[in-house]
């Protein structure tokens, strides 16, 4: 268990503020003879490993942090307020609760939370953070909260499943993570109205798709263009194809594109244009790439190129540019072309990568400029000189 002593007020100015390296800290030891320098350490660590991730944490007083690897899976403020959108009624069981993030924002929608995780050590800092929160509406069971959910019924379900292993690289399944959601599928939307879960970027939606019941809606959420998490949303009734909700949150605004799953829409292909257009991760997670030219009225540069081209600027979700010159990728004009030192370079169907391009053609890194290396509509590889708008 955690050592309440970490709560005083003298410990909790050191955590604080303490700005030098921990390596130091290890060698000078404890400045309090209740406190290892072991666990000031661990505060000092993990409190700081969330400052971005989790600000009303970082800036509350009397909040203990648990090891960073408990950390690491946990849900942002921003992921966590957007799943709380999704939800709503009187009970919901946090199956996999962790540090309790997702429980913080699910309790500003629904009036009793019961917050399960079987590691107690995490379980008891997270009761004494919502206390410290006053959170008086959530409930902690460190307990297996699978079982539980199993025999008790709850207006929503949440379930953030881990993987056991990493030893299948990029290709896993649900099946292959803890708790094991499609064995008990059909006992978790008996026992639910709404069966939320949330799995990792990594899982392919076809995938997920093959084994997963009854998928209302599939929201896939992106923060500043990185994909975070994909959020699965399970009905018992639900018979039709699942609709597909992309969310990138960036400053100064939040970009969004819908669709039904398997919905198809007529392609057109041109060559490059006056701008160039670039779909933002989660669009690119969610295969969509046939549907924006005709919903956007914008054209695709190949079908293999997920590059969008037009003469008319739009509101694009997703990165917009300017094109200043198409150059054939060839030895001399390309020479001839670049004309600068630094660029960010892009690559869509292209057979080098921007490594190798990178050192072909003696080019830094950054500046103003952006090079796209794509395969166009011709088939023919070109160079892309833009500008950002």
């Amino acid at each position: 268990m955690y050592n309440k002593k970490l709560l005083n007020n003298e410990v909790q100015d050191f955590i604080r503020n303490y700005k030098h390296e921990v390596s130091k800290l290890a060698f000078a030891g404890s400045p309090f003879k209740t406190i290892s320098v072991q666990e000031l350490i661990q505060q000092i660590e993990s409190r700081k490993k969330i400052e971005k991730k989790l600000p009303r944490w970082f800036k509350t007083l009397n909040i203990f942090f648990p090891p960073k690897l408990n950390l690491e899976q946990t849900s942002s403020e921003i992921t966590a307020k957007y799943k709380a959108s999704l939800v709503s009624g009187n009970t919901l069981a946090d199956v996999t609760g962790g540090f309790g993030v997702d429980s913080f924002y699910f309790s500003e929608k629904i009036a009793a939370i019961h917050h399960f995780e079987i590691n107690t050590a995490l379980s008891e800092v997270v009761k004494n953070n919502f206390k410290v929160f006053g959170k008086q509406t959530i409930e902690c069971f460190a307990s297996d909260g699978m079982k539980a959910v199993l025999n008790t019924k709850y207006d929503v379900i949440y379930i953030d499943p881990s993987r056991r292993h990493e030893s299948k690289g990029k290709v896993f399944f649900l099946k292959d993570c803890e708790p094991n959601v499609p064995e008990n599928i059909h006992a978790l939307l008996t026992n639910c109205k709404k069966l939320l879960i949330k799995t990792s970027p990594m899982l392919d939606i076809s995938v997920g798709l093959n084994e997963l019941k009854n998928v209302s809606e599939i929201h896939i959420v992106a923060v500043n263009n990185e994909v975070k998490e994909l959020l699965w949303v399970l009905k018992k009734d639900v018979v039709s194809a699942p609709y597909i909700k992309t969310i990138n949150f960036t400053k100064p605004e939040i970009e969004t594109f819908n669709f039904t799953w398997n919905e198809t829409l007529e392609t057109t292909y041109s060559l490059p244009q006056k701008y160039l257009y670039e779909p933002n991760a989660a669009i690119l997670k969610s295969g969509a790439f046939n549907l924006l030219s005709e919903r956007l009225k914008i054209k695709k540069l190949q079908k293999h190129t997920h590059l969008y081209t037009n003469d008319t600027l739009i509101n694009f979700p997703g990165r917009s540019f300017i094109i200043k010159k198409v150059v054939p990728y060839t030895k001399s004009e390309i020479r001839a072309a670049i004309t600068f030192k630094k660029a960010n370079i892009t690559t869509r169907n292209f057979s080098e990568s921007v490594d190798v391009l990178r050192k072909k053609w003696k080019i830094t890194d950054g500046g103003a400029v952006y090079l796209f290396f794509i395969t166009n509509s011709e088939d023919k590889k070109v160079m892309l000189i833009c500008s950002k708008l």
